[in-house]
Order: C-alpha cells, then structure tokens, then sequence
C-alpha cells in the first residue's frame, strides 16, 4: 500500500532540503576560500646528539588553524643524521646537518635546526684549558681561552671547537685562542679536527667575517702540533682588551688576527695535512721558532690584504708542497722584518708549492706570488705561480737589511709562471696587469730578472709563459679551470686536483741538484713533537705540490 504525504509534510520536507543544501554550499564556499599557512616555527633551532641518540622536533604553524599544515623532513647529510616524518632525529655519525621541514602548501615557507653529533659537548667553555679533548667531543667556547704556561692541551681527532660568535663583552672582541705552554692537536685524514663557528655562519657571505681571533701562540709557547686540522673564519680586530694585545703580541687598532700566530723563536712547531681557509688576515704569521709547513691547502685568504704563509726574523722554516689558492696578496711573504740582536735573522727554504690566482684582490701593485724583503736569506725553488698577478718581487735587493731588501745569497730560481687567458675586471689593472702575462712581462721595479735592475740573479731559469693562454705553458691540471677560473675568484671548489696530466710541462726543467741551500732545512733531520719526528719531505725534480697521480 502506498502512503502519499500530505501538503504540510512535502512543505516540511522541501525547507529540510534547501537547508541541507544551503549548509552543503556554505560549507564548500568555505573550503574555497581556505585559511593560507604564513608561518613555521620549529621547537629547536639547534641540538647536540650523540651518535645513535634521536631527538623529537615539533612545529608550530601560524595560523594555527591554516588549512594546510603538511611538510617535508629533509636532512642534508644523511651520514651524520636522518629524519623521519614524524620530524624525528636520528643521529648517525659524527658531524653536522641540517634538518628543514618545508611547507607542502608554499615551498618558501621552511624551519630550520642545526644538528651536531659528537661523542661528548663541552659548552660555555672560556678561561684557562688543559689536559685532554678526547676524540670527537664539541666544545662550544663563549670566552677567551688560554694554555698556561707550563700546561698542555690535547685535542683529539674528531673534535670540534666551535667559537662565539657574539664575542667578549658589551664590545663583542673577538674570541682568541692563546697558547702559553703546549697545544697538541692531533686529527686524521678520515676524522680531522675543525676550528669553527656555528654551522648557520659558514655561508659565502660570511667568509670574510672575521668572527673569533685565531690561534696565538706566545713568547712562552713551546710546542705546537696541527696535523689533518680544519680552521676557518677567523680574523678579529685587536683591540685594547684582546689577549694577544695584553701578551704583546698585536697592537690594537692596526693588526687583525691570522689563523695561526708563533712568537718563541725558540718554539718548535708543526703543520701537516691542514687545511687553513677564508679568514681576514694571514693564514700563517710566525714572528720566531724552528717550523714546518707542508702538505696543507691554504683558499681564500685575506680580505684586503694578507698572505697565506707570512715568515719574519726569528723563524727558521721549511714550507714545501703546499697548494695556496687566491690568498689577496701573497702565497709566500718572507722577511726578517724584526731582526735585533736578541731576534735571529730569518731563514725560509720554500719549495714545491702551487700557487692559484695570487694578488688579483689586492688593491694596487704590492705582491702577487712570491715577496721577499728586509735582509730573509730564503731558498724559493720548483715553485709552480698559475695566474698570479706578479713573479716573484724582491724590492731593493742590492740593500740587504732589516728594514730594505733581502739577503743577496737568497736563492729565488727556477720557478714556473703560466698565465691563462683570463683578464682583471679591474680598472687598476687595465692595461699593465690585465692578465698574468701582462704581469709577468711587466717593467715592475721590485723584479731582478733578465738582466733588468743590474745583475740578473733572480728567477735566470725560471720557466714564463710567453703569452697569456700559453698552450706550451698549460700546465695540464687533472680538474681545473686554468682559461677559465676568474682571476679574482676566492672560491675553493673541492673537485679541483691539481695533480697534473701525463706529458704536463712542469714535470721537466726543475731544479734537480739537491743539496746544500737546494734542500729543507728539516729533510734529515726533522722536528720532534710528541716522540714523533716531523720531516719536511724532500724536493722534487718537478715544479709544484703535486706529479701526476
């Protein structure tokens, strides 16, 4: 049996349904419009694990009633530490990442945390240190730090020192590193260990900033060891209240700090397999002690001046088979500025080192490769210069003192200059040194070469491009630009090798009589740290750091 509805019944019905239907529409109208996500945040910016700790991260979205709340986990080193979807860390491997989550709604919306993996963290570390950094731990340094005299600091492989860069005080003065008594630092090739900053300020931006002050090592310091060492951004003002003003060692208002300075002529100090790189001053500013440097990369060094190896009276060194890439005015600065009685005359063995794009950030004419002054009895050999703005410069050779040119013994010889075809882009250069050649080729006056400036003793069989691009002269790196890298890039890109092809031309007409002043002072007999002792490596029959592979 059929029951039909009565009026008022289909009237009731029909005003439910357009009710209904109403609700329905409003309801996808809102859907339409939505509520935008304009903002993440994410609970921490910055953790500190252990290898196998996890650690949970929240976020929190504004609107907090946004539509969209869905986001990506990505970490960037997933050999240090992953991330799941939920947001959870899961620390791998000594090290640092980053985990961002990114917004799925709008990929410019993103949080970001820091994640250091260490064994052990020691933080808001300042004062006086000693004793041991056992391998791998993160020490965070909020202050000043020094070795006592008389005391030892071992820091182990793996470990990360990473400085404030907030500074000291009201003022922010940089933070210094000093060494009074001994600093051993002792890393590997696969686990080396990194003087730093917070990850976050290691950008291109930044690579001039000058964020702590280095490494100081002071009239008392006796020994210093840095094998498979990374120390980078570096280079504070010295003020009044710097440490290394208060010791002595800097004046404040002129000296900005290098990575590593030495003040003990009767030190003895070590550095092997390191890497020293974008920081404002010299890398390396030894002022006294009995040094080797070798096998270390030096890039970027120097922001409106400075040198990578700069050597004064009172030093006795050896700096072989080093690759110095773009230091702003000198790969070797050697001279025995400082010289007195009480201060020995400085003496530098130089040889086998590649020097990259030397001198081109530099304002005006004042170095290039190689500088050498003020009475420094060196040995510079088997040297390979790729687009260096000058040879080497030897102002006022025939006036050997302390205050005006280099010992007249010095040996400054067979080197090799090649020039690729790039030219500056700047206007002080244009048209005396628009290309290395053109610098090379020069009329400079600081050169004493081919007969120029009386007596032809400098550079007499060192090998010149003949002109800027010279195939001859190429020297056939196994992965680099040498007609294309800019003159002026600071850049280092970890793909170069600068090992060199079959058939290079630097393989032939280097200096192969060793012996006498043609050899390290530290070949036989080398410096002993540790009851380990460090020999520079011999020279090779080849010009620069490195043969074929």
């Amino acid at each position: 049996m059929i029951n039909f509805l009565n009026t008022n019944e289909m009237k009731k019905l029909f005003f439910a349904s357009m009710i209904a239907l109403f609700a329905i529409m409003t309801g996808c109208q809102n859907d339409d419009k939505g509520i935008d996500l304009a903002g993440i945040t994410i609970s921490n910016t910055a953790v500190t694990l252990k290898p196998g700790e996890a650690e949970a991260l929240s976020l929190t979205f504004f609107p907090s009633n946004a539509d969209n709340q869905s986001v990506t986990w990505k970490s960037d080193n997933e050999a240090v530490a992953t991330v799941d979807n939920s947001g959870t860390i899961n620390a791998v491997s000594v090290g640092h990442a980053t985990i961002t989550a990114t917004s799925i709604a709008d990929a410019t919306l993103k949080a970001a945390c820091d994640v250091t993996v260490s064994w052990e963290t020691l933080n808001a570390v300042s004062g006086n240190v000693e004793g041991v950094w056992e391998k791998n731990t993160t020490v965070n340094v909020t202050g000043h730090i020094t070795v006592p005299k008389g005391k030892t600091l071992t820091i182990e492989e793996g470990c990360q020192i990473l400085f404030s860069e907030n500074g000291v005080g009201a003022s922010h003065i940089g933070i210094e590193f000093m060494v009074e008594g001994n600093l051993y630092c002792k890393g590997t090739a696969e686990n080396p260990i990194l003087f730093s900053v917070t990850p976050s300020k290691r950008t291109a931006e930044n690579r001039f900033a000058g964020f702590w002050g280095g490494i100081v090592g002071t009239a008392d310091c006796a020994e210093m060891l840095f094998e498979y060492v990374i120390i980078e951004y570096c280079g504070s003002d010295c003020v009044a209240d710097s440490p290394s003003v208060l010791a002595g060692v800097y004046v404040a208002g002129g000296d900005i700090t290098p990575h590593i300075t030495t003040f003990n002529k009767n030190g003895n100090y070590v550095l092997t397999n390191s890497i020293l790189r974008y920081g404002r001053s010299d890398a390396t500013y030894f002022m006294g002690g009995n040094a080797v440097i070798y096998n270390n990369l030096f890039a970027g060094i120097g922001e409106t001046g400075a040198e990578a190896i700069n050597m004064k009276a009172g030093c006795k060194v050896d700096a072989a088979f080093n690759v110095i890439f773009a230091p702003n005015t000198n790969g070797l600065k050697l001279s025995s500025s400082g010289e007195s009685p009480e201060r020995p005359q400085a003496l530098v063995r130089a040889y086998n080192n590649t020097i990259i794009n030397s001198g081109w950030r530099r304002d005006g004419v004042k170095g290039g490769s190689v500088y050498v002054e003020k009475n420094a009895l060196v040995s510079v050999f088997n040297n390979l210069m790729v687009n260096c703005k000058f040879m080497a410069m030897t102002p006022s050779w025939n006036n050997p003192t302390p205050s005006a040119g280099a010992d007249n013994a010095s040996i400054i010889d067979y080197n090799f200059y090649c020039s690729g075809s790039q030219q500056s882009t700047l206007a002080q250069d244009n048209p005396n040194t628009l290309t290395s050649y053109a610098g090379y080729t020069s009329n400079n006056s600081n050169y004493w070469r081919d007969g120029r400036n009386s007596t032809p003793v400098v550079d007499q069989h060192s090998i010149v491009s003949t002109s800027a691009g010279d195939a001859a002269t190429d020297p056939k790196f196994v992965n680099y630009g040498f007609n294309t890298v800019a003159l002026n890039a600071y850049e280092y890109n970890d793909s170069w090798n600068f090992a060199v092809q079959a058939g290079s031309p630097v393989l032939t007409g280097a200096q192969s009589n060793f012996s006498g002043a043609w050899t390290g002072f530290y070949v036989t007999t080398g410096i002993t740290i540790l009851g380990k002792e460090y020999k520079t490596p011999p020279p090779a029959a080849r010009f620069g750091a490195k043969g074929t592979e």
